[in-house]
């Protein structure tokens, strides 16, 4: 299903879908095809997004696209 498709279907609301087919663009993932799983009420977006694994996401279908930010080698120093 394509994005522009779920925002007829759900305008203005949270949304989780499972991601088939993205490409990387300027360390940016942009998704322009997804199975979608269903609406997410707004008070229960965080626990979704935060209990979301592999390729799954909440999005709000308000934006335009969907872009997720990949960020690489991030990690923490330990000094002695």
């Amino acid at each position: 299903m394509k994005w522009n498709e779920v925002q007829s279907i759900y305008p203005d609301q949270f949304v989780k879908f499972e991601i088939l087919h993205s490409y990387e663009q300027d360390n940016n993932e942009i998704i322009d095809e997804i199975a979608l799983i269903g609406p997410v009420k707004d008070d229960d977006a965080t626990k979704e997004l935060l209990n979301s694994k592999n390729r799954t996401l909440v999005y709000h279908a308000s934006k335009d696209q969907i872009i997720v930010k990949n960020r690489k080698n991030i990690g923490l120093r330990k000094y002695l």
